[in-house]
């Protein structure tokens, strides 16, 4: 339409996105545009009100009893964050209370361990402020498109803090037992894994061992996978592997991680944990049961599913 004024171009955009369920590309296509100029249309469609998406997300019948998550899994403290937003600012919602709980908890002069995961890429981009301290890379390498690198985390919280860091200059997952045998003798990797021994802080993601809620799922072999399942493995933590029971599972592939182990994260003073989804909940109850984590930071319906499990495991208790 030669006459077709911006608000109904953008209308028109929204509907086809929206509505109809058409992707950028063909939209882009059908205007001549770029799929960058349809994004940033659908973006301004949705802050001028153009557009108005609303998201009903169902709630616990009842509130999370956080208290007796912390007793029955032996955590100092749970965060619950909001999970009722839409797109991906659940995400970003997690990712920016565990900047500022890594603010708040980081002192002058200590050791901070962080790990990886989309989560923790964010979490780096959000924190503002740090006091002076030393950041430990706890995870090789496994970068993901446009979800940031672990090199870059570090390096980011390093020039923020001021303070000296360790990287692992090692992907998270070596080939062969050999090659990964090798390179921990290297002079920076050995040092970098050793002082995983000293942490005084660490900030961890919390993965569950199944497609789609482990970053290194799709990184390893189908051997692999079988092996890990067939073991009991029901959590994955930089690579490293939990069965429900809290006990590490040992596997070939543990030999080919480069990682903090679940023994150096146990030795911490402080680790906070970070997941979100109630599909992770057995997950995370394996990584408190391991004794990995202190403070959970996680999503309401994580922390409703967790709620459940306590209350079970409290009322079993209670009967026995």
């Amino acid at each position: 339409m030669a006459d077709q004024s911006h608000e109904e171009l953008l209308a028109e955009i929204g509907r086809a996105h929206y509505l109809d369920g058409k992707s950028k590309v063909e939209i882009a296509n059908a205007h001549g545009m770029s799929r960058f100029h349809v994004a940033r249309l659908l973006d301004e469609a949705r802050s001028s009100g153009i557009v108005h998406i609303e998201v009903a997300s169902p709630r616990p019948a009842a509130p999370a009893d956080t208290a007796l998550i912390e007793e029955v899994f032996g955590l100092t403290k749970v965060i619950v964050t909001d999970n009722s937003t839409d797109g991906g600012r659940g995400r970003e919602i997690l990712a920016e209370a565990a900047a500022a709980e890594l603010s708040a908890r980081a002192r002058p002069g200590a050791t901070v361990g962080i790990a990886w995961s989309r989560t923790l890429a964010t979490v780096a981009k959000r924190v503002s402020r740090l006091p002076k301290c030393n950041f430990v890379q706890l995870a090789g390498a496994l970068p993901a498109a446009n979800d940031g690198h672990s090199f870059e985390i570090l390096h980011r919280l390093g020039v923020l803090s001021g303070g000296q860091t360790w990287p692992l200059f090692a992907p998270l997952v070596v080939d062969d037992a050999t090659t990964a045998a090798s390179l921990r003798k290297q002079t920076e990797i050995a040092t970098a894994l050793t002082k995983a021994d000293t942490l005084d802080l660490a900030v961890v993601a919390i993965g569950a061992w199944s497609p789609g809620l482990s970053t290194v799922w799709e990184r390893v072999s189908n051997a692999d996978r079988r092996e890990a399942t067939k073991a009991g493995a029901v959590t994955e933590c930089s690579g490293r592997l939990i069965n429900a029971e809290g006990m590490p599972v040992k596997t070939a592939m543990d030999e080919r991680i480069m990682a903090v182990t679940i023994e150096q994260l146990q030795a911490t003073r402080e680790v906070i944990g970070v997941a979100s989804g109630p599909e992770r909940a057995e997950a995370v109850a394996a990584a408190c049961r391991a004794g990995i984590v202190s403070t959970l930071i996680a999503d309401e319906a994580l922390v409703a599913a967790l709620s459940a499990l306590a209350a079970e495991s409290d009322t079993t208790k209670g009967a026995g």
